[in-house]
């Protein structure tokens, strides 16, 4: 008889200390449900896009395609990113737009950094670019061009006058 009250009273003590916990179940039940679809979808989603990444492996020759590319030039630590690049061009642009009364020199240095960043944009998206190559009128006009074929590879850049957007067809 001690051992069926010392049963019972064990019983009591677990079903009173499961009691919040039910009632976090009862009410958060919604929750619990919505987080168990979300990561259901996700599941199915990852997988959908895996499928067809193999179904398009399959049918192009992604080896074919990048066997005269050294891809190893792309996992250099100190590569900069076609973000990271894009960033500092619009840093830049702004200050040679509107250099604010600094130096003559220094904005020889912001353009001289501004197309040199321009060339490592160019090198990240494989087109051809003159910019080291020329000077004055010349640098200028190589480098709307250079200007132009980013902004046809997608590289939006600011235009050269302030509050204007870049046109290029």
């Amino acid at each position: 008889m001690e051992v069926g009250r010392a049963m019972l009273l064990a019983l009591a003590f677990v079903a009173v200390a499961s009691l919040p916990v039910a009632f976090a179940l009862v009410f958060c039940a919604d929750e619990i449900i919505d987080r168990v679809a979300c990561g259901y979808a996700e599941w199915r989603e990852r997988r959908r896009e895996r499928r067809t990444i193999a179904r398009l492996d399959r049918a192009v020759d992604a080896e074919g395609l990048t066997r005269g590319i050294d891809l190893t030039e792309f996992d250099r630590e100190d590569r900069r990113s076609l973000q990271q690049i894009a960033a500092d061009l619009h840093r830049f642009a702004g200050h040679r737009v509107n250099p604010g009364g600094r130096a003559v020199i220094w904005h020889a240095a912001v353009v001289d950094a501004y197309d040199e960043h321009l060339r490592a944009a160019c090198r990240c998206l494989g087109l051809p670019e003159h910019l080291g190559e020329l000077e004055g009128v010349d640098r200028q006009i190589e480098r709307v061009r250079v200007e132009g074929m980013l902004h046809a590879a997608g590289l939006t850049l600011p235009a050269a006058r302030p509050r204007h957007r870049q046109r290029h067809r």
